[in-house]
């Protein structure tokens, strides 16, 4: 959903990414409600609706009865935001503060007045301002002073018409904190933006949102994850991967290993996913920074995401491998981040990816390891879902993915936390196994769908110069149960060295 041009029709609500959510922005001359419990974001966002509308010349006023102006003006503040003269700010205050001689507003306290002299103030208050965007805060003062059902819908009907008649964009706020089963609004209004709040059992504090009604105007449907930082809020619109198609040259990309190429069939199909399984420690992350490093050497950029490991000591590990990672960065080559899996939602993950790989252009996008991204994905239902969209995202930007995951256990019978495996084109499965004594190692790749490839299984070693594969291992019989059968000679086996130049 392309919203890069600006629709006169539509009152942009300047809140990065939910604009896109609603199709260009909310269309003008109708009434719109924002509802969420207290702390979904509501108020911030109004703001931002007001500073869009004063950027563009607009008037604007912002009714409170719930929060003073000196209160508003603060949480402004404590984004960067001034409110300025566009910005006209009515509020109904306790009486208390009617012996401040000083005040020059009116100050009226909405609990003590009847909801039909309210509702004469808002209006009294907009002939004086004539703005073309108004936000109202909030309606359960409205609903309590209604006191029914009946004569609150009446309301909210008279605040709805008279707006229009004069063609203004008006937002109220619902805080969702009387009759949480009250809908009245919801079939008044022309649209209606709900916000929640969702707490893990770790970890920071997860925001979505959702438009439930928008009349006569399409919107990206579903939940969006979003977040509040310093500088306001910021949506993650969900990833529609069928939106970004590109066309590309596809050919194969090698991994510069002539064994592991020779295993892959010749290598793997640019704008292709590649799921790497094993153990934890089989080199999961270093067959991926393979191809990292072959595709730098090829003049490509590449991107890398680490939820697992610190970044200073996988610069120090795979130092000692022969692939420096920290020049690689510092070229400009290599974008390489750690996530933090417990401070970030899935939808602001996949926002992030495909900001790195839009700026940077990358080919070889690494995300290691899928285990870490689970951690920050509740249901497993959903994260199957996310990883399919940024997978076929990537593919149809011409980039090679290449997805980790530890399954549990060494050896025998192993399982992984969730299973990806129909998802990607490509699956390289790694395994110990035990033979003449030692723990070695073993890869294989089990499924490749873009082309013929080895069925064989080879042993590989880590060292001081990387990956390095032996020839099939044709004389035993049961490697991938970790324990084998040896019905041959034993020369297919790597020479290995003593135990501390072999670098896990």
């Amino acid at each position: 959903m392309n919203t890069d041009s600006i629709d006169p029709d539509k009152a942009r609500i300047g809140v990065p990414g939910l604009d896109d959510v609603l199709g260009g922005g909310l269309s003008r001359g109708h009434a719109f409600l924002l509802e969420g419990n207290p702390g979904t974001g509501k108020t911030t966002i109004a703001l931002r609706f007001m500073l869009e509308g004063a950027r563009a010349g607009e008037r604007c006023l912002y009714i409170t009865l719930s929060e003073t102006e000196r209160e508003l003006r603060a949480g402004a503040a404590s984004h960067g935001w001034t409110l300025d003269d566009n910005i006209g700010i009515f509020e109904l205050v306790p009486p208390e503060s009617l012996f401040d001689a000083g005040r020059e507003q009116s100050l009226l306290y909405s609990s003590d007045l009847e909801l039909g002299e309210t509702t004469k103030l808002i209006f009294e208050t907009f002939e004086r301002v004539r703005p073309s965007r108004v936000v109202i805060d909030s309606l359960s003062e409205i609903r309590l002073l209604a006191q029914n059902s009946l004569r609150y819908r009446r309301q909210i009907l008279a605040l709805k018409h008279y707006f229009a008649r004069h063609s203004t964009t008006i937002l109220l706020l619902d805080d969702l904190t009387s009759e949480l089963s009250d809908k009245t609004a919801h079939s008044v209004v022309h649209g209606v933006v709900q916000l929640e709040e969702l707490a893990p059992d770790y970890g920071a504090e997860r925001r979505r949102l959702r438009i439930l009604k928008y009349r006569g105007q399409a919107f990206r449907g579903g939940y969006h994850d979003f977040a509040i930082k310093t500088g306001g809020v910021m949506v993650f619109p969900r990833l529609v991967a069928a939106e970004h198609r590109t066309s590309f040259a596809r050919h194969q990309v090698k991994s510069d290993i002539p064994g592991f190429d020779a295993l892959l069939g010749g290598g793997i199909e640019q704008g292709s996913s590649t799921l790497i399984l094993g153990p934890a420690g089989t080199g999961k992350s270093t067959f991926a920074l393979q191809f990292v490093s072959a595709a730098i050497r090829r003049g490509e950029k590449a991107a890398i995401f680490i939820f697992d490991e610190e970044l200073s000591l996988l610069f120090d590990r795979t130092a000692a491998m022969g692939f420096d990672l920290e020049a690689m960065r510092d070229a400009g080559a290599l974008n390489i981040e750690q996530v933090d899996a417990a401070e970030l939602s899935p939808g602001e993950f996949a926002h992030r990816v495909r900001d790195r790989v839009g700026k940077s252009q990358a080919k070889t996008v690494v995300i290691d390891s899928l285990n870490g991204y689970q951690a920050a994905m509740p249901e497993e239902n959903s994260l199957v879902l996310h990883i399919h969209e940024l997978m076929q995202y990537l593919n149809r930007q011409g980039a090679n993915t290449f997805l980790t995951v530890a399954q549990h256990g060494l050896v025998g019978d192993m399982k992984a936390p969730v299973d990806v495996t129909y998802l990607a084109d490509t699956v390289i499965l790694l395994r110990y196994f035990e033979a003449l004594g030692r723990v070695r190692r073993a890869v294989s790749i089990i499924k490749k769908r873009t082309g013929r490839h080895e069925e064989t299984i080879r042993e590989f070693s880590i060292g001081g110069n990387g990956l390095v594969l032996g020839a099939p291992l044709s004389d035993f019989q049961g490697i991938l149960r970790g324990v084998p059968t040896f019905v041959g000679d034993a020369a297919p086996l790597l020479k290995l060295k003593n135990p501390g130049d072999d670098h896990s």
